[in-house]
């Protein structure tokens, strides 16, 4: 058994279309990193100087790792993670109100 990773649309190109793919248990760095070996891109836009990006969420089973142990949080076969990009933007405006 392995760790199950969900892979964003946006860096499913890197993965040759895949939504999901497996990793090695160990430390949630330590899987983006293996993953990295095999998907060459994917550590650099999820992760900067050994740390996760500020702007990427990064779940293990559902629950947020930054309310863990961060990147130094531990996974186990059948795990799931998901890394999710962070969303943001608009004006803040709601149509046809002028707010």
């Amino acid at each position: 058994m392995a760790v199950k990773v969900r892979i964003p649309t946006p860096l499913q190109r890197l993965t040759k279309g895949q939504e999901v793919v497996e990793g090695k248990p160990g430390k949630v760095i330590d899987l983006i990193m293996d993953l990295d070996s095999r998907y060459p891109g994917l550590a650099e836009r999820v992760t900067e100087n050994g740390k996760i990006r500020r702007f990427v969420n990064v779940y293990v089973n559902e629950e947020d790792i930054r309310f863990m142990q961060a990147e130094e949080t531990e996974v186990k076969d059948g795990d799931e993670v998901s890394i999710v990009p962070a969303i943001a933007g608009g004006t803040g405006k709601v149509p046809g109100r002028g707010i």
